[in-house]
């Protein structure tokens, strides 16, 4: 089966949080599907993060992960995932921030720079020690939908799904159908 990245799948805001989202149902052992496990999509991971993602001005033309370096970016996205959700929901852990640190160096220590454009795990740790460095808790949330982190961008920071179109929609639909469902039970 072949996959693409669509937009919606940039819905973190920040790269660190569309890399941890690479991993759809996470807490479902048995739906739970890592799209980094395919070469190809974590390959192709990159370019779209250009297309498509919230801080791809910042980055500019992002390569894909050195093969030699991927496992680094798999720790990092790990590292990334643990620490945020436990921000969220104001477990915040000192050693939790550490693992998270110790990935970002772990990334940032390895070359930075393929053909002068700046690799993706690169990218991801720059974006992870940002988040990290400069907190903004009351926008960095969870998704009630699919459990993907995302910042809220809103003025009123009263954004509730990662994203609207597919998210959102979702929940409503769920929420219509039930509705008519008891109506026709009634």
């Amino acid at each position: 089966m072949t996959f693409t990245w669509t937009a919606h799948r940039f819905a973190g805001g920040a790269l660190a949080l569309d890399v941890a989202n690479s991993i759809v149902l996470r807490f479902d052992p048995e739906r739970r599907i890592d799209r980094f496990t395919d070469v190809a999509a974590l390959d192709s991971f990159a370019d779209a993060a250009t297309r498509f993602g919230a801080e791809s001005g910042r980055f500019g033309v992002l390569v894909p992960v050195a093969e030699e370096n991927r496992g680094r970016l798999l720790l990092l996205r790990e590292a990334t995932d643990r620490h945020f959700r436990a921000e969220i929901s104001d477990a915040g852990r000192p050693d939790l921030l550490a693992d998270l640190l110790e990935a970002i160096a772990g990334v940032l220590r390895g070359p930075k720079h393929q053909g002068g454009r700046l690799s993706l795990d690169t990218a991801t740790a720059q974006s992870a020690l940002a988040l990290a460095a400069n907190p903004e808790p009351d926008r960095l949330k969870i998704c009630p939908n699919c459990g993907w982190l995302f910042l809220d961008r809103s003025r009123n920071r009263s954004r509730t799904w990662c994203d609207m179109a597919v998210c959102g929609n979702r929940n409503k639909a769920k929420r219509h159908y039930r509705r008519n469902r008891e109506e026709a039970a009634s």
